[in-house]
């Protein structure tokens, strides 16, 4: 007697329909998905119809599903076919790196406008670069061009009050626990407005061509 599995086998030679599986790492992606919301095999099962151990082989590739299989999965999970024919995402592999700066142990670049401390700067490779900046210049016109360098910069004011020059924009005033996140590449310049010199910490994404 023919069985369910053998007519699914005829009707993909009979469409000229290809097998799902390996090529697409169905079996992966199905795990992929499982893993995801959190569900068991026994749970994949009682939503699916399919047998535990039917599931399990279609993970580790040992069986390709029939398309009874495939749709039984698509509707037992609540997804659509292209969902699960997505290729899964490659697994990342955390690094655990991590770079200690005590206070005043920064990197310092000064320069007649800003005093920088560059901060967590013996960890290469990084995607942000944090920096605390002590404004010193108490005039745009000490500036004698735009500031600019490639990416974006978030920047927050720990001490003091500083007016923000930007190219596209009037100047704005930022006091002690403001904040503001910018292009970058759009010209800018600090300037202290306090009594005492401002204080900023900066953190700027690279670009990409950094």
């Amino acid at each position: 007697m023919a069985t369910q599995t053998d007519s699914d086998a005829a009707l993909r030679i009979a469409s000229g329909r290809k097998p799902f599986v390996e090529p697409l790492r169905l079996g992966d992606r199905l795990k992929e998905i499982r893993l995801s919301n959190h569900w068991t095999l026994e749970d994949v099962s009682q939503r699916t119809g399919l047998a535990r151990s039917t599931l399990s082989k279609i993970e580790n590739d040992q069986i390709s599903p029939t398309f009874s299989a495939v749709q039984k999965l698509i509707g037992g999970l609540g997804i659509d076919l292209p969902q699960l024919l997505t290729p899964p995402k490659p697994q990342s592999h955390t690094l655990g790196r991590r770079d200690l700066t005590r206070v005043g142990e920064g990197q310092q670049h000064p320069t007649p406008t800003y005093e920088h401390e560059l901060l967590s700067w013996q960890l290469a490779q990084k995607r942000m670069i944090p920096f605390k900046t002590i404004v010193r210049a108490r005039d745009f016109n000490e500036f004698h061009e735009w500031v600019r360098h490639d990416g974006e910069e978030f920047l927050m004011v720990l001490d003091g009050d500083i007016l923000l020059y930007t190219e596209f924009y009037e100047p704005l005033h930022l006091t002690h626990g403001d904040s503001i996140y910018f292009d970058s590449d759009m010209g800018h310049a600090l300037v202290s407005l306090s009594e005492s010199d401002a204080v900023v910490l900066s953190v700027c994404t690279r670009g990409e061509n950094a």
